[in-house]
């Protein structure tokens, strides 16, 4: 079954998140699958791009699933390398990308999302780089697309906190462009007539600039990324973070 729908609309791409029994919560298929769909895009002839998530919300992050398996170690190493693969080809796509938020984006959902050029939020949206309630850092590029938004110090701060974001906080705090009270589907159609009505191929090579510089640093954070967690994963405090999510109880972290 596919996890991932890629619709084509004229000069647009739209990519939609399909697992909506488990708020389109990122499994190893569903990974793949968006790599994939961000390549084919990629060498379409599409302009924009517009990722949204099926059903309640845009995406409660990874798989929790998956973090309660034992995964070894190379296991782990090819998850992670698919995570990097679809952030770069997202972030360095020469099209124009939108993220349409509704309900939750949190986690690894949060990272995909912040990783488009312009990101929409529906104003009953929650988000949040939630990793720190279960021991864990952001990945996805979370560490790199939160300091790019807020700055070394406000992104730390941020990132350690952990907390539910309202799309009013979100926007107020620079980690959204666009608030939105009433439609998303309409908004996002705006949006896209606004860019369709300008000159395209050039705001494509700011863009291409843009990244072409930032590119390496991108994937230094996500080789971090992916060394930092597979040690995080070993702590006392993960395995504390899983349990209590899963009791539904504060947690009790030792600092180990």
């Amino acid at each position: 079954m596919n996890t991932v729908n890629v619709v084509y609309e004229g000069r647009v791409a739209k990519v939609e998140m399909s697992r909506p029994d488990v708020l389109n919560a990122m499994d190893s298929e569903m990974l793949s699958e968006l790599l994939a769909a961000f390549k084919e895009v990629r060498d379409s002839e599409a302009d924009i791009l517009v990722i949204s998530g099926a059903g309640r919300g845009f995406s409660s992050g990874g798989d929790i699933k998956s973090m309660l398996s034992d995964m070894d170690e190379s296991a782990f190493s090819s998850v992670m390398y698919t995570i990097s693969q679809m952030i770069t080809e997202l972030y360095t796509m020469p099209k124009l990308t939108i993220s349409a938020i509704h309900g939750a984006a949190a986690g690894l959902g949060f990272s995909l999302a912040l990783a488009c050029d312009h990101v929409i939020a529906h104003e009953t949206a929650i988000l949040s780089m939630n990793f720190i309630g279960i021991g864990l850092i952001p990945d996805g590029g979370g560490h790199f697309f939160m300091e790019k938004r807020l700055g070394e110090t406000k992104a730390k701060q941020m990132i350690w906190e952990g907390r539910r974001l309202s799309s009013e906080d979100a926007k107020q705090a620079g980690l959204i462009d666009q608030m939105v009270a009433g439609d998303m589907k309409a908004a996002v159609e705006e949006k896209i007539s606004e860019w369709l009505e300008k000159p395209i191929a050039a705001m494509i090579e700011t863009k291409r600039i843009y990244t072409s510089r930032s590119a390496a640093d991108l994937e230094s954070i996500l080789s971090l990324e992916t060394s930092s967690q597979y040690k995080m994963r070993q702590t006392n405090d993960h395995r504390e973070g899983i349990s209590s999510f899963l009791e539904k109880r504060q947690p009790q972290f030792s600092g180990k």
